[in-house]
């Protein structure tokens, strides 16, 4: 499938790393790495103490700056949670939601994540919707249902006018952090699969192709381009890589050229 119809994403996620202090040190280089006029979006999905120190370190780059997680509420009596509104206010164009690590560590469900990811259409700030199995889901066979069940919850209620503006990002659970990578062929199977899943599902062919489909799992500057390679495909959510700016500016290099 033709990738000109959507934009090709390369994302990273620092995770909890990094200092505020150390932002425009990253920045410097990262900025000296990327090439003039590339065609791929790059962002950057830093802790909410961050934020504000790297949108000022990219502004006036292609760079954009994106959070880690939102709150489904709008305002209230929610004790450390962080608005889409508060972020869409700061100047922060996208947010990860529905991260494994959300799910496991703070038991975020499929319902959940679909409200976060109104509120971030609501605030005009792009969702990046994660999906993904764990090593025993795999094993037992389970990875298409797992990740048709992720997509058809996280997209409940979502028009397909609203759809377009989300990205998608496939991570297996049992790639992320761990070094072990899906293959190129493993990746690809399994971003078709949710290419096709929403337009035979949820919308329309129309639709689906215009949706950015990321792989997420120990992508790094050695694998980075096998994958980028893949026809449905569209960029990376990386993890480990993105704190290395000169190894994520090469990645960024790869993505341009796959674009």
């Amino acid at each position: 499938m033709d990738k000109k119809f959507r934009k090709t994403v390369i994302a990273g996620n620092w995770k909890m790393n990094q200092l505020a202090s150390g932002v425009p040190a990253y920045a410097d280089t990262l900025k000296a790495g990327l090439a003039v006029g590339a065609q791929e979006e790059v962002v950057l999905c830093a802790p909410y103490p961050l934020l504000p120190a790297l949108l000022a370190a990219v502004d006036g780059t292609p760079v954009r700056v994106g959070a880690q997680d939102v709150s489904a509420h709008d305002a209230g009596a929610y004790t450390g949670e962080v608005s889409a509104a508060m972020l869409a206010d700061l100047g922060v164009t996208y947010c990860i939601i529905g991260h494994s690590e959300r799910r496991a560590y703070h038991a975020e469900s499929d319902a959940l994540v679909n409200e976060k990811l109104k509120a971030l259409l609501k605030n005009g700030v792009t969702p990046i919707i994660c999906v993904g199995e764990s090593l025993e889901q795999r094993d037992a066979g389970e990875t298409l249902k797992v990740v048709s069940e992720q997509i058809k919850n996280g997209f409940a209620d979502i028009s397909a006018d609203e759809a377009r503006g989300v990205v998608v990002a496939y991570e297996p659970i049992w790639a992320i952090g761990t070094g072990r990578t899906a293959t190129s062929e493993q990746a690809q199977e399994v971003c078709s699969f949710i290419r096709e899943y929403l337009a035979e599902n949820l919308y329309d062919w129309d639709t689906s192709k215009a949706i950015s489909i990321l792989y997420g799992g120990s992508m790094n500057g050695k694998n980075c381009a096998e994958l980028l390679a893949q026809i449905d495909i569209d960029g990376g959510l990386i993890g480990g890589a993105s704190l290395k700016p000169a190894e994520f500016a090469g990645m960024v290099k790869d993505g341009n050229e796959d674009a």
